[in-house]
Parts: C-alpha cells; sequence; structure tokens
C-alpha cells in the first residue's frame, strides 16, 4: 500500500512539474487546454529544419552517396550503432525511436544557440529552444518511459513485471520507484542543461556583449550536442533494460 501510495505520488509530482514556469509565456487556448504557444512555434520550426533538410538531402539518392546524402547516412550509421550498443541484436525496430529523440533534441539544442529567437516578438513571453521548457522535456521522458514498457511487455508479456522481484522481492519498492524516477531524472537532465546555458549566455552579453560570451556560445553548442546523446543512450539503454531482463 505504501508502496502505490509513493507510486501515486510521484506520478503527482511529474504532473505538477509539467506547471513549473520559468519566465512568462505566450498561452493558446486549445479546445479546453492551455498550451505554451511559443514552445509548439519553435518545435514545429525544428521539425520543419529536419523533414526539409532531409528531404532536399534524399531527392536524388546515389548508389555512393555525396553531401547531405553522405552526411544523413553517417548520422543513420551513428545512430544506428548506439541503439545495438544499447538494445543488443534487436535493435532494427527501434532505430527510428532513438533517432528521432536524438535528431529532435539535437536540433531544438542548436537552435536555442543559432536561431535569432528574440527578434520574433510575441505579445508574453519570448521564443527559445523548445527543450528549454519543462513541458517538452517531460513529454519526451514519458514517451521514453512508454517505450521501455511497451518493449517489455511486448518481448515477455506479463512476466516482464517479475524484473520487480529480482533479485529478491525485499527490493520490490525500490525496483518499482526506480521506473518511476526514470523520467523524472531524464526531463530534468535535459531541461536543466539547456536553460542554465541559455541564462549564462543571456547574463554574460548583458555584462559583456563583444569577446566572453563566444567560447561560452560554443562551449554550449558542444554541451548540447552531448546532452542529446545522453537522452537518447539512455533512452535505447532503458529500453534494451526492459527487454533483456533487471541488471
Amino acid at each position: 500500500m505504501n508502496v502505490l501510495s509513493c507510486s501515486i505520488n510521484t506520478l503527482k509530482g511529474l504532473y505538477d512539474i509539467s506547471g513549473v514556469e520559468v519566465g512568462q509565456h505566450f498561452y493558446w487556448q486549445i479546445g479546453g487546454f492551455q498550451v505554451h504557444g511559443q514552445v509548439l512555434i519553435t518545435s514545429w520550426v525544428v521539425i520543419a529544419i529536419l523533414l526539409g533538410s532531409a528531404t532536399i538531402a534524399v531527392r536524388n539518392p546515389q548508389t555512393i552517396p555525396t553531401g547531405g546524402q553522405n552526411f544523413f547516412e553517417y548520422v543513420l550509421e551513428f545512430i544506428r550503432d548506439v541503439s545495438k550498443t544499447q538494445i543488443g541484436e534487436e535493435y532494427g525496430p527501434w532505430v527510428p525511436f532513438i533517432g528521432t529523440m536524438f535528431l529532435f533534441i539535437f536540433v531544438s539544442n542548436w537552435s536555442g544557440a543559432l536561431l535569432p529567437w528574440k527578434i520574433i516578438e510575441l505579445p508574453h513571453g519570448e521564443l527559445a529552444a523548445p527543450t528549454n521548457d519543462i513541458n517538452t522535456t517531460v513529454a519526451l521522458a514519458l514517451l521514453t518511459s512508454v517505450a521501455y514498457f511497451y518493449a517489455g511487455l511486448t518481448k515477455k508479456g506479463l512476466s516482464y513485471f517479475g524484473k520487480y522481484i529480482q533479485p529478491t522481492p525485499i527490493l520490490l519498492p525500490i525496483n518499482i520507484l526506480e521506473d518511476f524516477t526514470k523520467p523524472l531524472s531524464l526531463s530534468f537532465r535535459l531541461f536543466g542543461n539547456i536553460l542554465a546555458d541559455e541564462l549564462v549566455v543571456v547574463v554574460l552579453v548583458s555584462l559583456v556583449p563583444s569577446v566572453v560570451p563566444i567560447p561560452v556560445m560554443f562551449l554550449g553548442l558542444f554541451t548540447s550536442g552531448i546532452q542529446a546523446l545522453i537522452f537518447a543512450t539512455l533512452a535505447a539503454a532503458y529500453i534494451g533494460e526492459s527487454m533483456e531482463g533487471h541488471h
């Protein structure tokens, strides 16, 4: 009963976290829901960049790839290697999911540093990287949770839940809480790093607008890419763990 109560409280906490606001926001009313309009705008821009660049790069595929096709094939090979390393031989069906996570987060993170969002004025708030909003990172983390539960149940059926009493039933509460805390760690890690990076750049630009912010921005681009890789790697690792059992 205590375990169930803790799990419910953890889920309620995750729901409450999705309402956390940093700064002002531009809201849209969609049906009976209030959503952050600027997050949808920047997310659509990121999706358009990904779809547009992929379409242009592979519109005339060549047997011997060159240019954009060669770059995208390299990216695909990299994502396949990450997926295979973490998931194992059954990685194939999960490459699109891991790849989508990696590319969306990577481009979102870089868009915060490279795209001039600030020149677009909104009635309230301002545009920033989609991953600069806790709602986006929580949504990505919850998608990852759904994915690894689906992977485990598809592979093992109801016997998947046997992992919660391994290696001993005494660890049942800890094993249950572990699955509920995974999306918390994923979402906060990504959100905190991207928000902190953008805040540091804004502060430095306001204090020393010429030279100092430039190396910090390059460092931000590097860490943004690392955060995308960490998220995708952990997502693949969780999926692989759910398919192979507790370890």
